[in-house]
């Protein structure tokens, strides 16, 4: 399946390929969305909103070590780590905490030893409101005695709006499995690629911009699952707020969806840059997760 879209815009699903040199433009998202809608909907290998909250639930219970009703239910639910085969891949040895919210209650995976203080504490308290900092801090004070304390907020989105209208031309160029690996070690990536090959959560795909033969910017996407595949994305500082982020991330966005997988987004709190390129793409804010590192 391939799909042209106007003036050059083009999407490349698994059946064509790698992809050389392609002009992108995108004058209005009229394209963008038609592909967006279509992968929203029923197909043979097409994930619909239902599908996608499902499978991400059920990878986030793997996770947390519990079922995925618990992130429906009104109360916290504290449990202990878990470290299934099947998550994903960031880390070497279980967290000794970590905490998740889609919006309602909180789930947190937490070593036994912390268990009888965070019951206390979370106790009767909304679980989104764990995730603000004046309780941020009382648990971060509770991790103090076994030497560890809580690493930023991670903000998840996932693909459930519709892309922004935008305006760009520019030169685009794609790369898959082992072309990726001649970026690796360069810092110009560090958000679009991981710093080396990880057979654990590899780099797939990568879609470059460039401006006179040089790279200006990159999304790149590692599949964390076999069906969640998470997108980063690098623009060249001198070359930012010029649409070019939006541009290689919808474009990426849309390729992930055609080819039946999850693209997933994250970012930091403060990192408006990267929350407006992901807003501006159809990403929407689905979960957040804090935990010690």
């Amino acid at each position: 399946m391939h799909y042209t879209l106007n003036k050059g815009f083009s999407i490349l699903t698994k059946d064509t390929g790698s992809v050389p040199v392609y002009c992108l433009c995108l004058e209005n998202s009229t394209k963008s969305n038609a592909v967006f809608q279509h992968c929203m909907q029923s197909g043979d290998h097409m994930l619909n909103k239902n599908d996608i909250l499902e499978i991400v639930r059920e990878q986030l219970a793997v996770e947390y070590n519990c079922k995925p009703g618990d992130f429906d239910g009104k109360e916290n639910v504290l449990t202990s780590p878990g470290f299934d085969d099947k998550r994903r891949k960031f880390t070497d040895n279980p967290l000794l905490f970590k905490m998740v919210t889609l919006g309602g209650n909180a789930v947190i995976s937490a070593d036994e030893r912390l268990h009888d203080k965070l019951n206390e504490f979370i106790e009767n308290k909304e679980g989104h409101w764990l995730f603000e900092y004046p309780n941020l801090k009382v648990i971060d004070d509770l991790l103090i005695p076994f030497d560890e304390k809580l690493f930023q907020t991670h903000h998840m989105f996932l693909p459930f709006g519709q892309s922004k209208k935008t305006n760009s031309y520019i030169p685009v160029k794609w790369y898959e499995g082992n072309e990726i690996h001649q970026f690796y070690g360069s810092e110009k990536f560090p958000n679009a690629l991981c710093r080396e090959y990880k057979p654990e959560r590899p780099d797939l795909i990568a879609v470059t911009a460039f401006d006179n033969n040089e790279i200006i910017g990159m999304a790149g996407c590692s599949a964390d699952t076999p069906d969640m595949w998470q997108i980063g994305i690098d623009v060249d500082e001198k070359h930012r707020s010029k649409g070019i982020g939006t541009l290689l991330v919808s474009l990426l966005k849309d390729e992930i969806l055609i080819r039946g997988k999850i693209p997933y987004y994250g970012t930091s709190l403060s990192n408006l840059y990267s929350w407006h390129i992901a807003l501006n793409c159809g990403f929407i804010p689905a979960w957040i997760e804090v935990g010690t590192w």
